[in-house]
Protein backbone atom coordinates (compact mmCIF):
# COMPACT_ATOMS: atom_id res chain seq x y z
CA UNK A 1 0.00 0.00 0.00
CA UNK A 2 1.46 3.34 -1.24
CA UNK A 3 1.64 6.26 1.64
CA UNK A 4 2.23 9.56 0.13
CA UNK A 5 2.09 10.71 3.99
CA UNK A 6 5.12 13.06 5.08
CA UNK A 7 5.89 14.79 8.96
CA UNK A 8 5.79 18.37 8.10
CA UNK A 9 5.01 20.88 5.49
CA UNK A 10 9.09 21.08 5.17
CA UNK A 11 9.59 17.59 5.04
CA UNK A 12 7.37 17.42 1.82
CA UNK A 13 9.54 19.83 0.44
CA UNK A 14 12.96 18.48 1.93
CA UNK A 15 13.99 16.96 -0.97
CA UNK A 16 12.52 18.38 -3.95
CA UNK A 17 15.57 20.64 -5.23
CA UNK A 18 17.69 18.10 -5.47
CA UNK A 19 14.96 16.25 -7.43
CA UNK A 20 14.63 19.24 -9.92
CA UNK A 21 11.06 19.50 -9.06
CA UNK A 22 11.54 22.74 -6.96
CA UNK A 23 14.16 25.36 -8.72
CA UNK A 24 14.51 28.93 -9.31
CA UNK A 25 12.90 29.58 -12.41
CA UNK A 26 10.11 26.78 -11.83
CA UNK A 27 6.41 27.57 -12.18
CA UNK A 28 4.02 27.01 -8.54
CA UNK A 29 0.72 26.38 -9.05
CA UNK A 30 -1.31 27.26 -5.79
CA UNK A 31 -4.91 26.83 -4.60
CA UNK A 32 -7.12 28.99 -2.77
CA UNK A 33 -9.50 32.29 -3.07
CA UNK A 34 -8.68 35.12 -0.56
CA UNK A 35 -7.68 33.27 2.46
CA UNK A 36 -10.13 30.53 2.16
CA UNK A 37 -8.47 27.08 0.99
CA UNK A 38 -4.62 28.74 1.05
CA UNK A 39 -1.93 26.17 1.22
CA UNK A 40 -0.50 27.97 4.14
CA UNK A 41 2.26 25.50 5.78
CA UNK A 42 3.20 24.56 2.34
CA UNK A 43 4.01 28.00 1.24
CA UNK A 44 6.24 28.86 4.46
CA UNK A 45 7.95 25.79 3.96
CA UNK A 46 8.39 27.20 0.22
CA UNK A 47 9.14 30.42 1.33
CA UNK A 48 11.83 28.79 3.60
CA UNK A 49 13.27 26.83 0.79
CA UNK A 50 14.88 30.10 -0.76
CA UNK A 51 14.11 29.13 -4.55
CA UNK A 52 13.58 32.16 -6.68
CA UNK A 53 11.80 33.29 -9.46
CA UNK A 54 9.05 31.82 -9.22
CA UNK A 55 6.13 32.33 -11.72
CA UNK A 56 2.97 31.68 -9.36
CA UNK A 57 0.07 30.71 -10.80
CA UNK A 58 -2.96 31.49 -8.25
CA UNK A 59 -6.41 33.71 -8.39
CA UNK A 60 -5.03 36.09 -6.06
CA UNK A 61 -1.90 36.50 -3.97
CA UNK A 62 -2.74 36.30 -0.56
CA UNK A 63 -1.98 39.65 1.87
CA UNK A 64 0.85 41.26 3.15
CA UNK A 65 1.29 39.40 5.94
CA UNK A 66 0.15 35.74 5.10
CA UNK A 67 -0.22 33.29 1.89
CA UNK A 68 1.46 33.93 -1.12
CA UNK A 69 2.31 37.92 0.48
CA UNK A 70 4.63 36.42 1.87
CA UNK A 71 7.06 35.30 -0.77
CA UNK A 72 6.19 38.56 -2.21
CA UNK A 73 7.87 40.03 0.76
CA UNK A 74 11.06 38.14 0.24
CA UNK A 75 10.79 38.88 -3.46
CA UNK A 76 11.15 35.16 -4.54
CA UNK A 77 8.11 35.58 -7.52
CA UNK A 78 9.07 36.80 -10.40
CA UNK A 79 5.53 36.91 -12.31
CA UNK A 80 2.09 36.40 -11.01
CA UNK A 81 -0.36 34.90 -13.31
CA UNK A 82 -3.61 35.85 -11.70
CA UNK A 83 -6.95 37.13 -11.39
CA UNK A 84 -7.58 39.73 -8.07
CA UNK A 85 -4.79 41.03 -6.02
CA UNK A 86 -6.53 43.83 -4.59
CA UNK A 87 -5.42 42.71 -0.96
CA UNK A 88 -1.85 43.18 -0.98
CA UNK A 89 -0.34 46.38 -1.23
CA UNK A 90 3.27 45.14 -1.26
CA UNK A 91 2.14 43.18 -4.65
CA UNK A 92 0.73 46.72 -5.85
CA UNK A 93 4.33 48.69 -5.01
CA UNK A 94 5.95 45.87 -6.44
CA UNK A 95 3.73 46.01 -9.62
CA UNK A 96 3.60 49.75 -9.74
CA UNK A 97 7.81 49.58 -9.59
CA UNK A 98 8.12 47.45 -12.42
CA UNK A 99 9.49 44.67 -10.03
CA UNK A 100 7.14 42.03 -10.57
CA UNK A 101 5.59 40.74 -13.92
CA UNK A 102 1.48 40.68 -13.92
CA UNK A 103 -0.25 38.81 -16.37
CA UNK A 104 -3.82 39.31 -15.45
CA UNK A 105 -6.81 37.07 -16.32
CA UNK A 106 -10.72 37.14 -16.08
CA UNK A 107 -11.32 34.91 -13.17
CA UNK A 108 -13.21 32.48 -15.26
CA UNK A 109 -10.67 32.20 -17.91
CA UNK A 110 -8.09 31.37 -15.01
CA UNK A 111 -9.83 28.83 -13.64
CA UNK A 112 -10.33 27.26 -17.34
CA UNK A 113 -6.85 27.80 -18.55
CA UNK A 114 -5.72 25.77 -15.18
CA UNK A 115 -8.01 22.88 -15.82
CA UNK A 116 -7.13 22.45 -19.61
CA UNK A 117 -3.66 22.25 -18.37
CA UNK A 118 -4.26 19.50 -15.98
CA UNK A 119 -6.77 17.90 -18.89
CA UNK A 120 -3.85 17.96 -21.62
CA UNK A 121 -5.75 20.70 -23.50
CA UNK A 122 -3.20 23.17 -24.97
CA UNK A 123 -5.39 25.90 -25.64
CA UNK A 124 -9.21 26.96 -26.30
CA UNK A 125 -11.33 30.01 -27.35
CA UNK A 126 -13.47 32.29 -25.37
CA UNK A 127 -15.53 34.97 -25.33
CA UNK A 128 -14.17 36.65 -21.78
CA UNK A 129 -11.89 39.53 -22.80
CA UNK A 130 -12.48 39.96 -26.59
CA UNK A 131 -12.28 43.10 -27.77
CA UNK A 132 -10.10 44.46 -24.43
CA UNK A 133 -6.44 44.58 -23.61
CA UNK A 134 -6.75 41.13 -22.76
CA UNK A 135 -7.17 40.36 -26.44
CA UNK A 136 -3.72 42.04 -27.81
CA UNK A 137 -1.31 39.64 -29.75
CA UNK A 138 -4.02 36.70 -29.44
CA UNK A 139 -5.76 35.03 -31.85
CA UNK A 140 -8.92 36.10 -32.25
CA UNK A 141 -11.81 33.86 -34.20
CA UNK A 142 -15.60 34.42 -35.01
CA UNK A 143 -18.30 31.65 -33.76
CA UNK A 144 -21.45 31.22 -33.48
CA UNK A 145 -22.73 31.05 -29.85
CA UNK A 146 -22.83 27.18 -28.79
CA UNK A 147 -26.25 27.40 -27.98
CA UNK A 148 -29.71 25.14 -29.12
CA UNK A 149 -31.31 27.46 -32.20
CA UNK A 150 -35.15 26.31 -31.60
CA UNK A 151 -36.44 29.34 -29.87
CA UNK A 152 -33.42 31.57 -30.16
CA UNK A 153 -33.52 35.32 -31.08
CA UNK A 154 -31.57 35.63 -34.37
CA UNK A 155 -29.96 38.36 -32.51
CA UNK A 156 -28.22 35.69 -30.27
CA UNK A 157 -27.13 33.41 -33.19
CA UNK A 158 -24.51 35.62 -34.73
CA UNK A 159 -21.05 35.29 -34.82
CA UNK A 160 -19.13 36.79 -31.87
CA UNK A 161 -15.37 36.77 -31.46
CA UNK A 162 -13.43 34.69 -29.50
CA UNK A 163 -9.89 34.53 -28.32
CA UNK A 164 -7.51 31.96 -27.79
CA UNK A 165 -6.17 31.35 -24.45
CA UNK A 166 -3.32 28.69 -23.92
CA UNK A 167 -3.70 25.81 -20.67
CA UNK A 168 -1.33 26.37 -17.74
CA UNK A 169 1.11 23.54 -16.23
CA UNK A 170 3.16 23.89 -13.51
CA UNK A 171 6.35 22.20 -11.89
CA UNK A 172 4.83 21.81 -8.54
CA UNK A 173 0.96 22.50 -7.43
CA UNK A 174 0.64 23.50 -3.60
CA UNK A 175 -2.76 22.40 -3.01
CA UNK A 176 -5.25 22.46 0.95
CA UNK A 177 -7.64 20.21 1.30
CA UNK A 178 -9.83 19.05 4.52
CA UNK A 179 -9.34 15.73 4.34
CA UNK A 180 -7.41 12.84 2.27
CA UNK A 181 -6.47 9.54 2.66
CA UNK A 182 -3.07 7.56 2.48
CA UNK A 183 -3.28 6.98 -0.97
CA UNK A 184 -3.71 10.93 -1.20
CA UNK A 185 -7.90 11.08 -2.40
CA UNK A 186 -8.82 14.79 -1.09
CA UNK A 187 -12.12 15.91 0.02
CA UNK A 188 -12.53 19.65 0.26
CA UNK A 189 -15.19 21.80 2.29
CA UNK A 190 -17.59 24.29 0.71
CA UNK A 191 -15.77 27.12 -0.54
CA UNK A 192 -12.19 25.93 0.37
CA UNK A 193 -13.05 23.73 -2.86
CA UNK A 194 -12.74 27.12 -4.99
CA UNK A 195 -9.77 26.45 -7.20
CA UNK A 196 -7.59 23.42 -5.40
CA UNK A 197 -9.03 20.74 -7.80
CA UNK A 198 -7.68 22.40 -10.56
CA UNK A 199 -4.73 23.22 -9.15
CA UNK A 200 -3.97 19.66 -8.09
CA UNK A 201 -4.47 17.86 -11.35
CA UNK A 202 -1.91 20.58 -13.03
CA UNK A 203 1.37 20.49 -11.80
CA UNK A 204 4.04 17.57 -12.53
CA UNK A 205 4.72 17.20 -8.56
CA UNK A 206 1.64 17.96 -6.26
CA UNK A 207 1.70 18.60 -2.76
CA UNK A 208 -1.45 18.62 -0.68
CA UNK A 209 -2.00 20.04 2.62
CA UNK A 210 -4.89 18.56 4.83
CA UNK A 211 -6.65 18.63 8.25
CA UNK A 212 -6.71 14.97 8.69
CA UNK A 213 -5.41 12.08 7.32
CA UNK A 214 -7.88 8.69 7.18
CA UNK A 215 -6.64 5.17 6.06
CA UNK A 216 -6.98 4.12 2.72
CA UNK A 217 -10.32 3.06 1.53
CA UNK A 218 -12.08 5.14 4.75
CA UNK A 219 -13.31 7.27 1.90
CA UNK A 220 -16.18 6.82 -0.24
CA UNK A 221 -15.25 6.90 -3.26
CA UNK A 222 -18.30 9.14 -4.48
CA UNK A 223 -16.85 11.79 -1.90
CA UNK A 224 -13.56 11.69 -3.61
CA UNK A 225 -12.91 15.24 -5.30
CA UNK A 226 -9.38 14.56 -6.71
CA UNK A 227 -8.31 11.36 -7.19
CA UNK A 228 -4.89 10.18 -5.36
CA UNK A 229 -3.71 9.42 -8.67
CA UNK A 230 -2.36 13.32 -9.10
CA UNK A 231 -1.19 13.72 -5.67
CA UNK A 232 2.55 12.83 -4.92
CA UNK A 233 2.87 13.73 -1.24
CA UNK A 234 0.45 14.78 1.49
CA UNK A 235 0.85 16.43 4.88
CA UNK A 236 -1.45 17.31 7.54
CA UNK A 237 -1.69 20.57 9.32
CA UNK A 238 -3.48 22.61 11.37
CA UNK A 239 -5.07 25.91 10.01
CA UNK A 240 -4.45 29.13 10.71
CA UNK A 241 -8.08 30.62 10.13
CA UNK A 242 -7.36 34.01 9.43
CA UNK A 243 -10.38 36.90 8.12
CA UNK A 244 -9.48 38.59 4.41
CA UNK A 245 -11.97 41.26 5.12
CA UNK A 246 -13.46 42.27 8.67
CA UNK A 247 -16.82 43.74 8.87
CA UNK A 248 -18.56 44.92 12.00
CA UNK A 249 -22.18 46.57 12.58
CA UNK A 250 -21.84 49.54 15.06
Amino acid sequence: MINKRCDTARAALADLQGKGVIHDGMTCMVGGFGLCGIPEQLILALRDSGVKQITCVSNNAGVDDWGLGLLLATKQIKKMISSYVGENDEFARQFLAGELEVEFNPQGTLAERVRAGGAGIPAFYTASGAGTQIAEGKDTRAFCPPMSSAGVNAEFRRERDYIMETGLFGDLALVKAWKADEFGNLVFRKTARNFNPMMATAASFTIAEVEQIVPTGSIDPDQVHVSGAFVDRIVQTVSEKRIEQRTVSS
